[in-house]
């Protein structure tokens, strides 16, 4: 089953996996040790995150590291955006006001 992505980062957990793994690639057990939880509850956080084509498995040898799809986070980022456009247009428009109430006093 496939998830949407954005099930995966409204848990906080699977956020700060995210986080960790964005630096380098790592081992469920080394993830694990981050959290204050069991092996399980991490395992099932990173298959949701497998799921979501968020993260990716890379055989070493015996060992499975965890490895973030950065080119996924794009459709985050993608989404974010609209909204950042209409945060930098807000934000425009008050320095605008604030540069008016200025000359205003400094007139006076």
């Amino acid at each position: 089953m496939r998830r949407d992505i954005f099930q995966a980062i409204a848990d906080p957990t699977r956020r700060a996996i995210i986080g960790l793994i964005a630096m380098q690639a790592m081992t469920p057990n080394a993830i694990a040790e981050h959290f204050d939880t069991s092996r399980q509850a991490i395992s099932k956080h990173l298959r949701i995150l497998t799921e979501c084509d968020l993260v990716k498995q890379e055989q070493q040898g015996r060992e499975i590291y965890y490895l973030l799809e950065i080119n996924k986070m794009q459709e985050i980022d993608k989404w974010l955006n609209q909204f950042r456009k209409i945060w930098e247009s807000r934000f425009n428009e008050l320095d605008k006001l604030i540069i008016n109430i200025k000359n205003k006093k400094n007139e006076q």
